[in-house]
Order: C-alpha cells, then sequence, then structure tokens
C-alpha cells in the first residue's frame, strides 16, 4: 500500500473546502500532494495550504487519474456530475453534499459512531458525509445508545451562517454593522427574513408534512447511521446570528432508565466528546467559546427530565464547519488509509 496518497480537494473556495485545507496541514495528512479544485470563475486564484498556497484548478478540466482520494464539498449538482466521474477515474471519493447519502449502496459514516459501514465502500467508490447537525447529535447520543438504547429524540437546533455559505457570513456581517451604525440593515437576499438579532424557524426547503428538509435529515440520516429505523427523531431547526458552531437541545427517551451521573460519565470516555457540565455560571459550551474552529463535540446541561421516567437532556455545542463537514470527511479518509 502506498504511503502517501494524492488529495483532490473540491470546492476549494468554499468555507468548508478552506477547512478541509486547513486541517489536511494540521493532521499531517500523508498527502504527497493536495489539488485545490473549483469553477473555472476561480481558476488561478491562491488558497492557502500548509505555511503556503495552491493554485486553484477548475474541476470541470482536472483528470481525477492523478487523484487517490477526492474531498468533495461544492453542492450536490457538483458532486453528482463529478463524484462518479472521479470515482470511474480510480479516485475515492468522499462526499459532504446531500446527493449520495441516502442511497441505500453508499455508506453515510461518522467515525466515532459507525466506522464498519465503511466496509463496503469500494462499490461504487463514493462514502458520503452526513449533515452537519446529524453529525455532532449522533456523536454524543452514540455512547447512551450502545449503553441503554433510544427510543425517540426531541431535538431543537440553533444553527450558524456558516452552514449556509460564505454569502451568509457576510449577510449577518452587513445587517449587523448597518444595525449598531444606526441605519437600516440591507434587505435580506441569502435567508427570507433579516438574520441579524433575529432567529429564523427555518432551514432549507418545507415538506409536505410542513417539516423542512433540514429537520427530515435529522431523521433520516440518525436512522441510517445508527442502523436503527426505530428510533423516532422530532426536530425543529433554527438559524440563529452565530458566525460558527450549531448548538442543539437534545431530549432523549432511552428504552432503559440512566441517571444524569451514568450519562455524564459514559460522555467522558466516549471518543471526540468534551464534556464542559458543570452547575454554575458558565458552566457549559457555548459555541462562540468553545465550539467554534475546534474539533471536538462539546456537551453540557446534562441532566434528568423531570416529565418523563426515561428522559435525559443534553445540551451539544460543535463547529459545524469542523466536525460538522471538513474534519469529518477527512477523518473518513484516514480511515480508509489505516484500515482499507
Amino acid at each position: 500500500m502506498a504511503d502517501r496518497f494524492n488529495v483532490a480537494v473540491v470546492g476549494a473556495t468554499g468555507a468548508v473546502g478552506e477547512a478541509m485545507l486547513d486541517i489536511l496541514g494540521q493532521r499531517n495528512f500523508p498527502a504527497a500532494r493536495v489539488y485545490a479544485l473549483a469553477s473555472s470563475r476561480s481558476r488561478g486564484t491562491a488558497v492557502a495550504f500548509n505555511g503556503g498556497t495552491l493554485q486553484v484548478a477548475d474541476l470541470a478540466e482536472f483528470d481525477f487519474r492523478g487523484a487517490d482520494i477526492g474531498l468533495f464539498s461544492a453542492g450536490a449538482s457538483v458532486s453528482k456530475v463529478h463524484a462518479p466521474r472521479a470515482v470511474e477515474a480510480g479516485c475515492t471519493v468522499v462526499d459532504n453534499t446531500s446527493q449520495f447519502r441516502y442511497d441505500d449502496d453508499i455508506p453515510l459514516v461518522v467515525p466515532e459512531v459507525n466506522p464498519q459501514a465503511l466496509t463496503g465502500f469500494r462499490n461504487p467508490g463514493i462514502i458520503a458525509n452526513p449533515n452537519c447537525s446529524t453529525i455532532q447529535m449522533v456523536v454524543a447520543l452514540k455512547p447512551i445508545y450502545d449503553a441503554v438504547g433510544i427510543e425517540r429524540i426531541n431535538v431543537c437546533t440553533y444553527q450558524a451562517v456558516s452552514g449556509t455559505g460564505k454569502p451568509a457570513m457576510r449577510e449577518l456581517e452587513n445587517q449587523t454593522a448597518a444595525i449598531l451604525k444606526g441605519d437600516l440593515p440591507p434587505a435580506p437576499e441569502v435567508y427570507p427574513k433579516q438574520i441579524a438579532f433575529n432567529v429564523l424557524p427555518h432551514i432549507d426547503v418545507f415538506q409536505e408534512n410542513g417539516y423542512t428538509k433540514e429537520e427530515m435529515k435529522l431523521v433520516w440520516e440518525t436512522q441510517k447511521i445508527m442502523n436503527d429505523p426505530g428510533i423516532r427523531v422530532n426536530p425543529t431547526t433554527v438559524r440563529v446570528p452565530v458566525f460558527f458552531g450549531h448548538s442543539e437541545a437534545v431530549h432523549l427517551e432511552t428504552r432503559d432508565r440512566i441517571t444524569a451521573h451514568d450519562a455524564r460519565a459514559l460522555l467522558e470516555r466516549a471518543p471526540g466528546i468534551t464534556v464542559i457540565d458543570e452547575r454554575s455560571n458558565g458552566g457549559y459550551p457555548t459555541a462562540a467559546t468553545d465550539g467554534a474552529h475546534r474539533d471536538a463535540v462539546f456537551v453540557g446541561r446534562i441532566r434528568e427530565d423531570i416529565t418523563h421516567p426515561r428522559g435525559l437532556n443534553l445540551w451539544v455545542v460543535s463547529d459545524n464547519v469542523r466536525k460538522g463537514a471538513a474534519l469529518n470527511s477527512i477523518q473518513i479518509a484516514e480511515q480508509l488509509i489505516k484500515f482499507y
């Protein structure tokens, strides 16, 4: 097996693509060569990588025979066209879009939760990265699920604007600056209503059942990742004026009772989790002070539900661009190199 691998980062000029390049360098990923790919309009621009820069190449013209691993994060329509092309050229694709997540023959993987799902990746050669809000939730739930089972999840998410991309971050910045100067904020373009100093109970398109697609992703993906279609998930997803880091209020109904003390002990031993759970002022994680720009999933406010004999409440925080997208993709690639 080769000791070093050629890696193509697709969507290299986006927020997730930039994070992928950053993390590849930070984790000393065994890359022989890294290609930064984007659309033709970004061709020739420079992106930062490992203390230097890479010149962006045109994805449409790239020959994937030169890449062993493709890290895709340029949108579902791009992955639909170019991921199969990469696989046909012999490149294994880790796709961060929604394009392949619900295909039965494509594994949907969070390495701390279901690494065994990777065993079938060679056909068709694509591994799907889950949605950011799903990733942090299932990392936090895995040790509890293994210990006592989970029957039902009620979850409300508070999601950062970086999940929508750079234009959304600029919209929040511009609206906030205008309001603080006493001016009228610019009219919303990315979101349907003002996001600065506001919360929007609406992420992605509405479905026939009244839930949004972002909410249904939490249902579909949790059941697939946990390999348990019987888990009931009742989600509400909310966009908040935060730049980086999703927060989630998670209310569980477990199959067997577990105390908050025992749940805390399980979480403290689990990979990828940092527990901040002190019953005092500031003794809990927040997106801005803990989650942003860090790799862990943070869990706090661990307490038993006073309305349900087998209920447990958690507060879960993580950086949606890092663990929720870029880092998880690279962890999948690391698993592929180590075991497959």
